[in-house]
């Protein structure tokens, strides 16, 4: 969360106000029959949610074949990883966009360095839990992390996604003139590395586009800015205070702690569900460039990446 945005005027939420691990997990199994196959754990930072392990268990005993995914900054990582994947979790997002640690400090506004969040992936993929690492890219800031943070996941088979600067929320000082398009980091990667090959997509709704390093390794590119694919999206969100959100630059979203509470059981939950996906028409990433009203979208460290 943005410091000038926690501070001590701050108010959590009640306990009673944020979903429970049940009533999560509820959402999950009314959307299995409908072919909900992958959940991801997000955030804010997942791992701050005290027995997140039990969670992910929790999930996991609803289908054998769902496929479970974390994103988190790393920091806690070294600590949890093998208890995410001894109670079920298939893999795991590591955000970070800085290796050089006076840099990685300045982004995160913290005292951690890049070491702690690199053990925590080595512990992770030493269990066997799959990594995949994230870095957003922001011009005039972190252009220069994309050579040495390719280094370090290419060392640790690992594929790194560049993640074009995106306008979430209103904390984070967007604007067009801070985005280095994926043309131009993969152009810079190319310059170090040499040539790069695109591969074909296994599924339209993918979101990262991978291409192909001389040595084999893999790198990926998240570019909703340049390359929105609103059209292909399949991805729900439901935040920590229960209310589904439709688009990652939503405005609002619609209240199912509510229906949840008022005890609607997993087939009713599953048609609202239904009906709000099925009417959804969001496409900011398409028209952003028309738009011209001030909006007021909901934050990253809110609703998750």
């Amino acid at each position: 969360m943005p410091r000038e945005n926690f501070g001590p005027e701050h108010v959590f939420l009640a306990k009673e106000e944020i979903l429970s691990y049940e009533e999560m997990a509820s959402v999950v199994a009314s959307l299995l029959p409908l072919g909900l196959s992958k959940v991801r754990i997000t955030g804010g930072e997942p791992l701050l949610r005290r027995d997140i392990n039990v969670f992910i268990g929790l999930l996991r005993s609803l289908d054998e074949t769902l496929d479970i995914a974390l994103t988190t900054n790393g920091v806690l990582l070294e600590r949890h990883a093998e208890a995410l994947f001894m109670s079920g979790l298939n893999r795991i997002t590591v955000s970070i966009d800085a290796l050089d640690s006076e840099l990685f400090q300045s982004i995160t506004d913290s005292k951690n360095n890049p070491g702690d969040v690199f053990r925590g992936i080595d512990l992770a993929q030493s269990i066997g839990l799959p990594v995949k690492v994230n870095c957003v890219i922001k011009k005039n800031v972190n252009e220069s992390q994309l050579i040495p943070l390719t280094k370090e996941c290419v060392k640790r088979n690992i594929t790194i996604r560049f993640i074009e600067f995106m306008d979430v929320g209103t904390t984070n000082n967007w604007d067009l003139d801070s985005v280095v398009s994926g043309k131009e980091m993969r152009q810079i990667l190319r310059n170090h590395f040499g040539p790069l090959e695109p591969i074909l997509a296994e599924h339209p709704s993918d979101v990262a586009r991978l291409w192909r390093l001389v040595n084999g390794s893999t790198v990926g590119f998240i570019e909703s800015v340049t390359k929105p694919f609103c059209g292909n999206c399949s991805r729900a969100r439901l935040s920590a205070h229960g209310s589904i959100y439709t688009c990652l630059f939503s405005e609002q979203g619609y209240d199912l702690r509510g229906i949840l509470r008022f005890g609607a059981n997993e087939e009713e939950i599953a048609t609202i569900i239904q009906d709000i996906w099925t009417h959804r028409d969001d496409r900011y990433s398409e028209l952003r460039h028309q738009l011209k009203d001030s909006r007021l979208p909901v934050e990253m460290s809110f609703i998750g990446g």
